[in-house]
């Protein structure tokens, strides 16, 4: 899309090429989309000199006043992060950032940590007013694919710094699967986290992106999983499968921080990843990473997955490990490798327990396994 054309004309582009099916429910999406879009046209944040606390003014020629921002919740597979693109992608706002929500909490994390270590001597001093200043700096119009609060920690920073960065000007648009009255349910002191909810509502428009075709899932149902041998050809397939996962996004390096450490993504879009075997298994990785990367993607591709044998047991450990990590958290998984899961491993240290590891594989192709994954 250019720069400067709304998201109706990308969604009526994407409809006449057969890419999409026009439906209702999205068409609804698309035109608050386009009116937002119409808004923020010259939307800027300028910084104002005087305290650390910056004052920030709106520059638009359309009013003066911020425009409430857009959360659009709904089920899995309706498209939302398809319409985000549209949108984002043709917003003329000069200081933009679309991420994921969980990425953007690990850097608010790392650049609390960052004020804390540089002002330890400021014993009564709070950091989230300084690094929401600093986002909003470069950013005027924030967008967020799954905005989730899962835990405690995020839950108070969530609220802290969102309070902030809206107070200041900050635009928000961002997808969820939940309505923002679901979000932090049932959490420890849920209590202190209502006022974010009520000020979400106050700040942000809430669109129902109400049930209909599940599009995604008709899309990987249709994903061969397990390709084998590990060719060239399977390397073009997995490209093409990253492709389509990502609605053809070229994806970015990125970093997982995981208690210190960093756990390095070599191509992540969104909710998507994608690894060599070697990225996973190769390196002293344990079960809480395999985890946290299950949690934090929806869909993990991995290329390359040799032949195990005795010789090379910690590779097999740490595959199993891996496999049992995305089987239990329902991920979406798609791999290439040398040979069919019965004849993964050689060796005869771990053959009783890779037994386990092959069951899963092929449970993990099938459509049961993928319509209960956590799409």
């Amino acid at each position: 899309m250019k720069l400067g054309e709304g998201p109706s004309a990308g969604y009526r582009d994407l409809v006449l090429k057969g890419q999409l099916v026009e439906d209702h429910v999205q068409l609804n999406a698309v035109n608050e989309l386009e009116r937002l879009h119409n808004l923020l046209r010259g939307y800027e944040l300028s910084v104002v000199s005087g305290s650390w606390i910056k004052k920030l003014l709106f520059k638009s020629t359309d009013s003066r006043e911020t425009p409430k921002g857009l959360y659009v919740y709904g089920g899995v597979g309706r498209g939302k992060s398809m319409l985000m693109d549209l949108f984002f992608d043709g917003v003329a706002v000069k200081n933009k950032r679309r991420v994921h929500f969980h990425e953007f909490m690990q850097e608010a994390h790392e650049l609390i940590h960052i004020w804390r270590q540089n002002n330890r001597n400021e014993q009564q001093a709070e950091p989230i007013s300084p690094v929401a200043a600093k986002i909003a700096k470069n950013t005027a119009l924030l967008c967020f694919d799954e905005f989730e609060v899962r835990d405690i920690a995020d839950a108070m920073i969530v609220s802290r710094l969102f309070t902030a960065l809206l107070e200041l000007g900050v635009v928000v648009v961002a997808t969820s699967n939940r309505h923002p009255d679901e979000l932090y349910k049932d959490g420890l002191q849920r209590d202190l986290f209502l006022p974010f909810i009520k000020l979400v509502k106050a700040k942000m428009d809430i669109l129902h992106l109400q049930d209909g075709k599940d599009y995604r899932l008709d899309r990987i149902k249709a994903i061969k999983t397990y390709i084998q041998p590990a060719d060239h050809k399977a390397t073009l397939l997995l490209e093409q499968i990253y492709h389509d996962l990502t609605d053809g996004n070229l994806g970015q390096q990125g970093v997982i921080e995981f208690k210190g450490r960093q756990i390095n993504v070599p191509r992540l879009s969104g909710a998507v990843a994608f690894f060599s075997f070697g990225d996973l298994c190769s390196i002293p990785l344990g079960a809480g990473d395999y985890l946290l990367l299950a949690k934090r993607f929806r869909s993990i591709i991995i290329s390359d997955v040799p032949v195990m044998t005795s010789q090379n047991q910690d590779l097999a450990r740490r595959f199993m490990v891996l496999i049992d990590a995305l089987y239990e958290s329902k991920a979406h998984l798609v791999m290439s490798a040398a040979a069919d899961p019965t004849n993964l491993y050689k060796g005869s240290d771990w053959g009783f327990e890779f037994d386990r590891t092959i069951s899963r594989l092929l449970e993990m192709q099938s459509v049961d396994y993928i319509e209960s994954s956590r799409q």
